[in-house]
């Protein structure tokens, strides 16, 4: 399947199966997908530099587009943080990416956890949801043999829903597998 599908497959069967479910009048009351943000929180870089670009390589390397490094607020004495330490590493993906990431989160990626139920399906109140990874390695992408430590994730999915249902129900015809 192309990335092209899951957008058309959005146009073709969500948007009649959300307007029928929910009663909107128009197409453009549909909810959609607008980013999907992959975040990861390096504390452990305080001590060693090198975690980040080797977090920055593996971003890019998943999503297929260039990560950037996120930088301390302000310096935060107990964890020996100084202001504009790098801390972490995020991606914010639209459009075709953001599709093309999805699906292969959703078909490749998610079945490769060990002993997978579903995900959570608690959202954030606005029809967002945020999914915690523990392992990158659930990506095909990553080279088993390179990893030095096992980092985890959070994938945001930023969608334009304005309740919990209407984002649930946007998220679960994209095939995000819940648990039931």
């Amino acid at each position: 399947m192309n990335t092209a599908s899951l957008k058309q497959e959005y146009r073709e069967r969500i948007v009649p199966v959300l307007m029928k479910e929910f009663g909107y009048s128009t197409v453009m009351q549909c909810p959609k997908l607008e980013k999907i943000v992959l975040n990861q929180g390096l504390g452990i870089a305080v001590a060693d530099k090198k975690i980040i670009d080797v977090a920055i390589n593996e971003m890019t390397a998943i999503t297929g587009q260039k990560a950037v490094q996120t930088v301390s607020k302000k310096d935060i004495a107990n964890f020996h943080v100084r202001k504009k330490m790098p801390v972490g590493v995020r991606v914010t993906l639209r459009g075709e990416r953001m599709y093309e990431f999805l699906e292969r989160l959703v078909r490749v990626a998610l079945p490769r956890i060990r002993d997978f139920k579903g995900i959570e399906s608690k959202l954030d109140g606005r029809g967002n949801y945020t999914l915690g990874i523990t392992e990158q390695i659930i990506f095909p992408e990553i080279n088993i043999d390179n990893i030095t430590k096992l980092l985890g994730m959070n994938i945001t999915f930023v969608t334009t829903a304005n309740t919990d249902e209407e984002g649930f129900a946007l998220l679960r015809e994209f095939g995000l597998p819940f648990k039931k």
